[in-house]
Parts: structure tokens; sequence; C-alpha cells
């Protein structure tokens, strides 16, 4: 799996349609997805999954207002329950020599493990079509469980479905991020709890291997809990990310009597102890979460490592807070080559996502 800051032959997106991921708050939320279309559009082709005719007419529609309907946009009429295509969506791969191959159904020959050295690149990329089960929480998941087939076929990848021990892996793309050099970074409240479990067969070996052989990352940096009011429990792409093969960002909270404080002091000590996939230390870049954001009562999971890294730009979520100025200043300075576009995600984090979570790159 590719870093997220190598280049990209395009982003998928799905427009929004669901009104009970933003209960009362929905209005704002399809002139969002313009403006992010919009910076898109300008430095990759945008791959936009629309519920439907009347939804690619309601698209177009918005998209043209906003100034942001352009040529570079392709459209896939394809139903679905929801729009968080980093969970949903296949993770698409590019081949290289030296990892071992899995056939159609995600099993590893030991034969062709024992010949890394010899293999060689595959003409087509690779899509890894995890199970998805709407996080083990919600009902809804269908239709959504069919898109990272969908997009596979779109992409004229050849689809792999991984598996441990006989049985199929439920994984979201929001539950690790890679430096593309060996490393992953994912937590243990996510995919070692009991709550919302999405492999009751798998344990931490099971993971580490699976990362291995299917994502080319066989060194796993395990954090432990994630953010308050993250309905995926633990996700780490609110937490910490990967800006290049050997920094990270990481979220942190001052305020000793927030409830996040804890948890994240702890994660960062973890990031300090680790080592990279050649035994060397982290740069570990510290950047505050957002003052809270308190939507009817409820802490929303708003953080600023939510970004999403495109060619040429980084999207990356504000809240109109204090702390969005030191985010996009350190953004900045993390990607002297890149554009930062702040996108306003204030009426967006009601849905419990951002950004990150509601794209997924395909690599070049």
């Amino acid at each position: 799996m590719p870093a997220e800051w190598e280049p990209h032959s395009a982003t998928w997106l799905a427009w929004p349609h669901y009104h009970a991921d933003w209960p009362g708050k929905f209005e704002p939320i399809p002139w969002v997805y313009a403006e992010i279309i919009r910076n898109l559009a300008k430095h990759e082709r945008v791959e936009l999954i629309v519920n439907g005719a009347v939804a690619a007419r309601e698209a177009r529609k918005i998209l043209k207002l906003a100034d942001a309907l352009s040529p570079n946009i392709r459209f896939h009429r394809w139903p679905t329950n929801r729009v968080w295509l980093r969970d949903s969506g296949c993770i698409l791969l590019v081949p290289k020599a030296g990892f071992a191959r899995a056939d159609s159904r995600g099993r590893l020959s030991p034969h062709e493990s024992k010949r890394v050295g010899a293999e060689t690149p595959e003409r087509h990329p690779l899509a890894l079509k995890f199970r998805f089960n709407a996080w083990a929480k919600y009902s809804n998941w269908r239709q959504d469980e069919k898109i990272g087939s969908l997009m596979a076929k779109a992409a004229h990848a050849k689809e792999i479905r991984p598996a441990s021990m006989g049985a199929r892996i439920v994984l979201e793309g929001g539950s690790i991020d890679v430096n593309g050099a060996g490393t992953i970074l994912t937590t243990e409240e996510c995919l070692l709890s009991k709550v919302q479990e999405r492999n009751p067969h798998m344990a931490r070996v099971h993971y580490e291997k699976a990362f291995a052989d299917y994502l080319g990352a066989p060194h796993t940096i395990w954090l432990g809990r994630g953010i308050v009011g993250d309905d995926t429990h633990g996700h780490v792409d609110d937490l910490t990310r990967f800006v290049s093969r050997d920094t990270v960002i990481t979220m942190v909270e001052p305020d000793s009597k927030d409830v996040n404080h804890a948890p994240l002091r702890a994660n960062l000590r973890r990031l300090q102890a680790a080592r990279d996939q050649n035994g060397k230390q982290l740069t570990v870049v510290e950047l505050p979460l957002p003052q809270p954001v308190v939507f009817e009562g409820r802490r929303l999971p708003a953080s600023y490592a939510n970004f999403y890294i495109a060619n040429g730009i980084v999207l990356a979520p504000v809240f109109n807070r204090p702390n969005d100025r030191i985010a996009l200043n350190t953004l900045a300075q993390l990607f002297p080559a890149r554009e930062i576009v702040p996108i306003y995600s204030g009426d967006f984090i009601w849905g419990l996502g951002a950004m990150h979570c509601m794209t997924q790159q395909q690599p070049a």
C-alpha cells in the first residue's frame, strides 16, 4: 500500500444522500462536498459515486452553482448506504517486485512466498476488498459492502479478499495508516477490543501477519485508545498520521482536565518509544486538538488529523476554533510543496467524519 502522499490517479468520493448521518443539519453538507471536489478536480480525477439518476442531477446542479463542475469528474451510478469510502471502499495497491501474490480468494501461496526475490510486478493494480459491516455498529451496510468490488472493477484492478484462518477479514481504511515503506499504524481499541469487535477470530499476531501479507507492511505500531465521540471505536486517522516515511503528526490535548488528555498522552509516549521498519526512531510532531466541538450536547470527534493528502494539495478540516491556525501552519511546514486547503467542517463533523473518512485514493 503506497503512502497517501505518493502520486494518485484519482480520488474516490460518494455524494451525500443519507440525511440521518447529519440529522437536522444535512443542508450544508452537499456544499462542503462541492468545495472539496472543486479543489480536488484541479489536481486529479474525481471518481464520484452517486446514488442513482436523481442524485446525479442534484450533484451536477450543486457542483455547477459552486463552480466545481469539471471534465475531471467521472460519475458512477451505484447505490450506497452512506458516504464513508475510506472504510467501505476497497484499498488500491501498487504491485511491486518482491511481494508474494495472493489468489482471487485472498490466499497466499507458500511456494510463492518462498520465491519473493524472483517476483515480477503484475500488469494491473490490486484491490483489497475487506469485508465491511458498518464498524460492527450499524445495520445499514449491505449496499456499502458491495462498493469495494465495484470500485475495483472500474479501476481495472484484480480484487483480493483478505482472509485469516479461513474467515474473511473485516477492516476499515480509517483504522490504519501506512508510510509506504513497511510500517503501519493502528489502535488496540479498534482492532483488539471486545466492543464493536470486527474479527473475533483474530488476535494481535493475526492482524500483524495480515498487514505484512496483504499491505506489504510487516512492522506494526500499536497505539491505545482513540478520541471521545468517535463512533468507529478508535480509528487511527483521528489520532496519528504519517506525513513522511519517518515522521508522524499526532494529536495531543494540553488541558489535563479534558477527557482526551490521558489517552492521547499515552499514545504520544508509545510513538516516542516506537521504531520504524529499519529500527530508527520516528520524528513525532505534536498538534493540539481543536477546542471542543459540541452539538446537541454531544462532544464530536473533531480532529485535525483527519486531513487528506492529494496531488499538490492537502485538504485540512477546520472548525472555527483558535487552534485552526496552529493546525494550518503545522501542515504547511510539513508539506511545503503542497497547497494547504482549509475546509470548514463544523457542520460536516456532525456526521462523525471529515476529509479522510470520506475519501479513498487510487494510486497512480
